[in-house]
């Protein structure tokens, strides 16, 4: 069954890691992570490395390394993490992404227009801290 909106793996991974991390009182590991997410450890360690490089994350190397929040849980959006690894979300007015309609009225009314912003807001109000 097609799903109208989706949210990819990698963006899905970050958001949960993220509340995970914030959620321990502990250094978290990939191991961690991919158990309590039931994914792929190689997947999951190259979101790991664009939340690093993002500046959400830091991380230790070795046995006993993983990663910690480099700010407080109240100070970061979800839609810092899905920036992180997927980049701004733009908003198109035509789904198909066409300067020009061959219609007098969109076909889709504008919903797809309306389904991204109001993610968008929902990910930009939504504070990790809301769900540790």
């Amino acid at each position: 069954m097609a799903k109208v909106v989706t949210l990819s793996e990698a963006a899905s991974l970050a958001i949960h890691a993220i509340v995970l991390i914030a959620g321990s009182d502990n250094i978290v590991n990939v191991n961690m992570i991919a158990k309590a997410t039931e994914s792929s450890k190689n997947h999951l360690a190259k979101v790991m490395q664009r939340l690093v490089k993002s500046g959400l994350l830091s991380s230790t190397r070795g046995p006993a390394g993983g990663f910690l929040l480099k700010k407080d849980a109240s100070d970061i959006t979800l839609y810092d993490i899905y920036f992180a690894v997927e980049g701004p979300i733009e908003l198109e007015d035509c789904p198909l992404g066409r300067p020009v309609c061959p219609f007098d009225k969109c076909i889709m009314g504008g919903v797809i227009h309306k389904l991204t912003n109001d993610f968008k807001k929902y990910l930009m109000e939504e504070k990790v801290s809301n769900f540790i």
